[in-house]
């Protein structure tokens, strides 16, 4: 009601935004208003559409949406999809992604971008700067105050990438192997390995592996006693450390090189389990590496989920106001 005139005032309708945060691990979804309100939150299992096709992976979205929504929630679902996925590493694959969510009716807008996007705007305060992801895999992404983006195919060796959760405990077991037999120097993440997998031998541990007796994602688990080992001085586990770190600052000093925020002030986010584990040789190498490189840069390990990433990427889209973004933030922000 106006009260100066007495007339009933038309109502508001805020749009709407789902966010979709499609990690290997899990799959969030959050459908937030224009004012920045949480309206609904959904997870379900991981998003893998490399390894399960396009179609089951989006099924998975689906069940998420469902949790968050209720059965009986039907498409549209929001004016806008902000979709930030892993397995979305190439351009051709965002877009097959982004038309099975078309096909299913998801929303009016639909927007699908690899999940290194929303780590960036997680982390940074803006939409623009430098993210790099260390998780399961490793990957970077930098953006330009112009638009500009520069980025990785991400698909492993064969793309010529090292590192990641599931790259440090391949080399952690491969450098135990060939201590245990003899090929190789000797280390103490033999004994590492013996721990975390409570066997005999190592070897014992790669038939357990190899006959599928143990799943090759328990490789994971390894990462912590690596890093343990090398802060007590295992020369071995610290020059895998230090490799890492290597791998980080370089994915993440040549994307920023290539459009031309190697030698500004910018911020860099750090996201996923080997980096927000904050291993303090980790950290410590990083920060060293970055200075050398980048040294203008900021370093920001975030600490807020990729979702809210993927959640402001969307507000920024329908051109929502920076205290809804704020509000959206406070919601997920530790103490918050």
């Amino acid at each position: 009601m106006n009260e100066a005139t007495g007339e009933q005032e038309p109502p508001v309708f805020l749009r709407t935004v789902l966010a979709v945060d499609g990690g290997n691990s899990k799959t969030d979804v959050v459908l937030v208003a224009e004012d920045g309100t949480i309206l609904a939150t959904g997870r379900s299992r991981g998003f893998q559409p490399q390894s399960e096709g396009v179609s089951t992976a989006v099924d998975v979205i689906d069940d998420a949406v469902r949790r968050a929504l209720g059965e009986s929630a039907g498409a549209p679902y929001a004016d806008h999809v902000a979709a930030y996925v892993a397995g979305a590493d190439l351009p051709v694959e965002e877009d097959a992604i982004r038309e099975e969510l078309k096909a299913r009716s998801y929303g009016r807008e639909i927007v699908v971008g690899n999940d290194t996007f929303a780590l960036l705007r997680a982390g940074a305060s803006g939409p623009w700067g430098v993210a790099v992801v260390c998780g399961a895999g490793i990957n970077a992404v930098a953006v330009a105050p112009d638009g500009q983006v520069a980025r990785f195919p991400a698909l492993g060796k064969l793309s010529g990438d090292w590192g990641g959760g599931m790259g440090l405990g391949e080399e952690t077991l491969w450098h135990a192997v060939r201590a245990e037999d003899g090929r190789g120097e000797g280390t103490a993440l033999v004994s590492a390995v013996l721990g975390v997998f409570g066997t005999e031998t190592v070897e014992e541990a790669v038939l357990d592996l190899h006959f599928g007796r143990r799943t090759i994602g328990e490789l994971h688990r390894l990462v912590p006693a690596l890093f343990a080992t090398a802060a007590a001085g295992d020369a071995v586990a610290v020059s895998l450390v230090e490799r890492m770190a290597d791998e980080i600052a370089a994915m993440g000093g040549v994307a920023a090189r290539r459009i031309a925020l190697h030698d500004v002030p910018v911020e860099v986010v750090l996201g996923g389990g080997v980096l927000t584990a904050r291993d303090p040789l980790l950290t410590d190498l990083v920060e060293r590496r970055f200075a050398g490189l980048m040294p203008q840069a900021k370093l920001v390990v975030t600490d807020v989920p990729p979702i809210v990433g993927a959640a402001l990427l969307g507000l920024d889209a329908i051109g929502a106001t920076e205290e809804a973004k704020a509000r959206l933030r406070a919601r997920f922000t530790p103490g918050g």
